[in-house]
């Protein structure tokens, strides 16, 4: 069981995610509504994995994996896209990003994301 993080614009979509990696017998240790506050519970909440939006309000998820990773570099994230731009999956490698989801969520596909970027 992991402590996950997520950071999400969308009520449903963080609803969803919570739902599956519930299911997966993972614990959601915390919710952000955009990067900002993503990278201000990181800081509190320590968890193992954090799954970000690329594009959220204030700062994107790429931005928020960035500041998270000056003061953890060791940080473990997945980003979500309903986007699939070359130039926003290039970015999120250079981040650091382990693992990708895209939306809709399909449950083998966020499991898979999750074993590997925790075992990473």
């Amino acid at each position: 069981m992991a402590r996950i993080l997520i950071a999400d614009d969308a009520p449903i979509a963080r609803a969803m995610l919570r739902k599956l990696l519930q299911q997966m017998g993972h614990c959601v240790v915390g919710e952000a509504e955009n990067g900002k506050k993503a990278v201000e519970r990181y800081r509190a909440l320590r968890p193992d994995l954090v799954v970000l939006d690329i594009t959220m309000p204030v700062m994107n998820g790429i931005d928020a994996l960035r500041a998270i990773r000056c003061f953890d570099p060791k940080a473990k994230a997945i980003v979500v896209s309903a986007l699939g731009h070359s130039r926003n999956i290039k970015e999120a490698i250079d981040a650091g990003v382990v693992e990708f989801v895209w939306k809709p969520y399909e449950p083998d596909r966020v499991a898979r994301a999750v074993n590997r970027a925790l075992a990473s």
